[in-house]
């Protein structure tokens, strides 16, 4: 039986559509994400009562600490804001702390109140990150910095390997991104390699005073920031070179308040 013109337009129209292959669902949010470049000033203040006036386009601060509107006027202020959380390590104070598993705690990291995880445990540690990092998303915040990702390095209490490390932060790294967030390599200097791809910039303590600066370059060659500080040396033992190889970076007390000597 010969078909209406319009009838076989129709079915023309909906068989393209069916055959056409969607967006993935973040394509949208990958493209808008937040992609800091190498050389932004930044602030990164972790204790005391939030300075929101320290003249720099980037704030880092505690995700669990600061409610939606504080990220909001850091905003209005023209800031992109860094939510911080500890990934790889347990937290005592946290209001989610009671529902990590026991078993998934190990020896302390150094300090008060924190624990190593056992990264291995995916499965449970996933939609716990899943649901601090939507706490991140909708309070407002640009970027996620996850702490103690390194954890294989130390001694945790489990037999975590390089492989279990990189398996976990490529996880952190990917729920991130599907909520729109840009994230941040903390430290982990020795798979830098493997996971700039995944990673948007990276955070780094006292390269400087271990020699390891130079380790970084790979994020400010793919063009993103790496946002550094040191503790213990003064600015005119490291600020030269952190500046000859395009780091963001700054001197700051271990308590990490609001006090900052930038280079």
């Amino acid at each position: 039986m010969r078909r209406s013109a319009p009838l076989l337009a129709g079915l023309l129209l909906l068989a393209t559509a069916c055959t056409t292959t969607a967006p993935p669902p973040d394509a949208k949010r990958a493209e808008e994400r937040w992609r800091p470049k190498p050389g932004l000033a930044w602030q990164w203040q972790l204790s005391g009562r939030l300075d929101p006036a320290v003249d720099v386009p980037v704030y880092d601060i505690d995700g669990f600490d600061h409610p939606a509107s504080a990220v909001e006027d850091l905003h209005a202020r023209g800031r992109k804001v860094i939510c911080y959380l500890s990934t790889g390590a347990w937290e005592d104070f946290r209001p989610d702390a009671d529902r990590f598993p026991k078993a998934l705690l190990g020896r302390g990291n150094g300090w008060k109140g924190e624990r190593w995880l056992d990264v291995r445990r995916t499965d449970v540690l996933g939609p716990l990150m899943a649901e601090r990092l939507d706490m991140c998303r909708d309070k407002g915040f640009d970027a996620v910095e996850p702490d103690n990702m390194d954890g294989y390095k130390n001694r945790t209490g489990f037999p975590l390997t390089a492989a279990d490390q990189l398996r976990y932060n490529r996880l952190i790294a990917r729920l991130a991104h599907e909520r729109g967030l840009a994230v941040g390599l903390k430290n982990d200097l020795d798979q830098i390699p493997e996971l700039l791809p995944d990673f948007d910039f990276a955070v780094n303590e006292q390269c400087a005073q271990y020699d390891e600066c130079d380790r970084l370059t790979p994020f400010v060659k793919a063009g993103k920031a790496v946002f550094h500080v040191e503790y213990e040396l003064t600015t005119d033992r490291f600020c030269p070179r952190s500046r000859r190889l395009g780091l963001s970076s700054m001197l700051k007390k271990y308590e990490l308040g609001v006090w900052r000597r930038p280079c």
